[in-house]
């Protein structure tokens, strides 16, 4: 019987483009992204889930949203830097890795799901920086 471990190190091994902890930040932002779907599905980019996929269905850009937002939250400035050093480039990387661990059966998908639901969602090259608003007088 082949183990949870072993079925990763066989994966790691046969795609090295990722570092385990990026395998591991895709679960913790899937979850970030089932516990903050209302705040996702505000994202001009994203695509919402048929009623069909289920209530709690995350689309491909909506994860790739929740990488974004969890990845700030987590790392702050350093987010993107953290990502590129586990070898994630691009909102593609995370497809990718999605769809590696949905080759082993640690992730799964809906019918609709496409693995090119996660290309060019958002560039990189700014999508780590903040935000910055400033609040008018009557705001404060």
């Amino acid at each position: 019987m082949t183990s949870a471990l072993q079925v990763m190190r066989k994966l790691l091994k046969d795609d090295p483009r990722y570092k385990p902890e990026a395998y591991q930040f895709i679960r913790e932002a899937l979850h970030f992204a089932q516990e903050n779907l209302s705040e996702l599905n505000q994202a001009e980019y994203v695509v919402r889930p048929s009623e069909e996929d289920g209530p709690r269905h995350i689309t491909g850009q909506q994860l790739c949203e929740a990488c974004r937002l969890y990845a700030i939250e987590q790392f702050g400035f350093l987010a993107g830097m953290v990502l590129a050093k586990w070898g994630v480039h691009s909102t593609g990387d995370f497809g990718e890795m999605v769809y590696n661990l949905i080759r082993i059966d640690q992730m799964r998908k809906s019918d609709s799901d496409r693995r090119e639901d996660f290309d060019d969602v958002y560039p990189f090259d700014n999508a780590f920086e903040p935000h910055f608003r400033v609040a008018r007088a009557e705001e404060i």
